[in-house]
C-alpha cells in the first residue's frame, strides 16, 4: 500500500525491506503504477534532465526519454543502468508532460478569448463588392458604381474611335507618300523616254545609222512564244546584238559553256585511255585529274564573282564538285563502253544472219571484194 501510494517518499526506506526479486516491480508496473505521481521537482530542471529546452515538441520529448530509459534503465543490461537515474528521468517525463499539456490549454484558451472579440464579416458582402467603388450604404455604392462603369464605357468608346481615326490618318498619309512616289516616278520615266527619243532624233538627223546592214528591211517576227510582246522581244534582240547584254547573263552563260566543255573533255580523254587500265594508264589518268581539279577551281572563283554582281538571289550558283565531276564522267565512260559492247554485238548477230540467209552468195561478195 505504500509503494502505490506514496512512493515517492517511501522508496528509499522501503527498499531495504523489500526482497531482490520484488525490487523492480515499480520499473516493472511502469506508468500504470505511477499515474497518481505528483512531482514535486523544478520545470526547468526537469527540461535539463532529460537534455531539452522549453518549447520544444512532444515528439522530442518523447524521443529523449527513450534514449535515456534504454541508458539507465535496470533491465536494459547496460554498463551505465542507475535505478537512481531512471527514477529520475520517470519524474522529468511527467513534469514535462504535464508542463505541455497546461501551455496548450492555455493557448487554446487564448485563441477562443480572441476569436469571441474578432470582427465578423458581413452578411450582405456581395452588396460591398463594388471595385472599390462609393462611400455610403450598400444601395448609394451600388448607384455610384453604377454611374462608374457608365463612365468607364464612355471613356473605351471614346478611345476607340480615336486610334480608329489615327489609324484611318496613318492609312492616307501612307497612300499619299506612295502616290507622290509613283508620280515621281512616271515623271522621270517619261523624262528617260523624251532623252532618247530626242538622242534617236538627233542621230538620225545626222545620218548615224545609214550604214546599218538592216536599213529599210522589215524587223524580223518571231513565234516562239505567243505570250510575249514582239516589240519587246525585238527591242531586247537588237541589244543583245549591239553588245548591251547585262553582265552577269554573259557570265552564267560562260560558266554553264565552261562545264559543259569540261565534262566533254574528260570523258574524250578517258574514252582515249581505253582498257584495261595499266599503270602507265593510271598515271596518266591521274594527270587528267589534277588538270581537271585545277581548271574547277578556277571555275568555281569565276562562280563567285558571278555571285556578287547577280541581282536576283535566286540566280546565285554554287560550287562544282571536281570529285563529283570526276565519278560523273567516270559513270558516263562505263555507259559509252556499255552502248558499244551493246551495239557490236548486235552487229555481229547480223552478220551471222546474213552468212545464213546468203550462204555461199554472200562468201562470193566477199571473195570479189578481196
Amino acid at each position: 500500500v505504500m509503494l502505490t501510494n506514496n512512493i515517492g517518499h517511501h522508496l528509499t526506506v522501503c527498499q531495504a525491506m523489500i526482497p531482490r526479486n520484488l525490487k523492480l516491480f515499480p520499473y516493472i508496473c511502469g506508468n500504470r503504477m505511477l499515474s497518481g505521481y505528483k512531482p514535486e521537482s523544478n520545470v526547468k530542471d526537469s527540461y535539463k534532465i532529460l537534455e531539452l529546452e522549453e518549447g520544444c515538441s512532444l515528439d522530442d520529448i518523447r524521443n529523449s526519454y527513450r534514449s535515456l530509459a534504454k541508458k539507465y534503465h535496470p533491465d536494459s543490461g547496460s554498463a551505465t543502468a542507475d535505478s537512481e537515474a531512471f527514477m529520475k528521468v520517470e519524474e522529468a517525463y511527467r513534469v514535462v508532460l504535464s508542463d505541455v499539456a497546461t501551455k496548450k490549454k492555455s493557448d487554446e484558451n487564448n485563441e477562443e478569448e480572441e476569436d469571441r472579440f474578432k470582427l465578423k464579416s458581413p452578411q450582405h458582402r456581395h452588396y460591398l463588392s463594388f471595385e472599390g467603388v462609393g462611400i455610403g450604404t450598400p444601395s448609394q455604392r451600388e448607384k455610384q458604381y453604377m454611374q462608374f462603369r457608365v463612365d468607364r464605357a464612355t471613356e473605351q468608346v471614346l478611345e476607340y474611335r480615336k486610334q480608329r481615326l489615327e489609324s484611318q490618318y496613318a492609312v492616307t498619309d501612307l497612300m499619299k507618300a506612295k502616290d507622290v512616289k509613283q508620280s515621281k516616278k512616271v515623271k522621270i520615266t517619261q523624262a528617260v523616254e523624251r532623252l532618247v527619243e530626242d538622242l534617236i532624233q538627233e542621230s538620225m538627223a545626222k545620218g548615224d545609222f545609214d550604214n546599218l546592214s538592216g536599213k529599210g528591211k522589215p524587223l524580223q517576227k518571231f513565234s516562239d512564244c505567243p505570250h510575249i510582246d514582239p516589240m519587246t522581244h525585238n527591242l531586247n534582240r537588237i541589244l543583245i546584238d549591239n553588245g548591251y547584254q547585262p553582265e552577269w547573263i554573259l557570265m552564267q552563260k560562260e560558266i554553264r559553256e565552261t562545264i559543259e566543255r569540261l565534262r566533254k573533255d574528260i570523258v574524250a580523254s578517258r574514252s582515249k585511255l581505253g582498257e584495261p587500265v595499266t599503270p602507265y594508264r593510271q598515271k596518266q589518268w591521274n594527270r587528267i585529274c589534277e588538270q581537271f581539279i585545277e581548271d574547277i577551281r578556277k571555275l568555281n572563283k569565276r562562280v563567285d564573282n558571278f555571285n556578287l554582281v547577280v541581282p536576283i538571289l535566286s540566280r546565285q550558283m554554287v560550287h562544282f564538285s571536281a570529285d563529283k565531276e570526276i565519278v560523273r564522267a567516270q559513270k558516263t565512260y562505263e555507259a559509252l563502253l556499255e552502248n558499244r559492247e551493246a551495239s557490236n554485238s548486235d552487229t555481229k548477230e547480223n552478220e551471222e544472219e546474213n552468212v545464213k540467209r546468203f550462204g555461199w552468195k554472200s562468201s562470193l561478195f566477199k571473195w570479189l571484194s578481196l
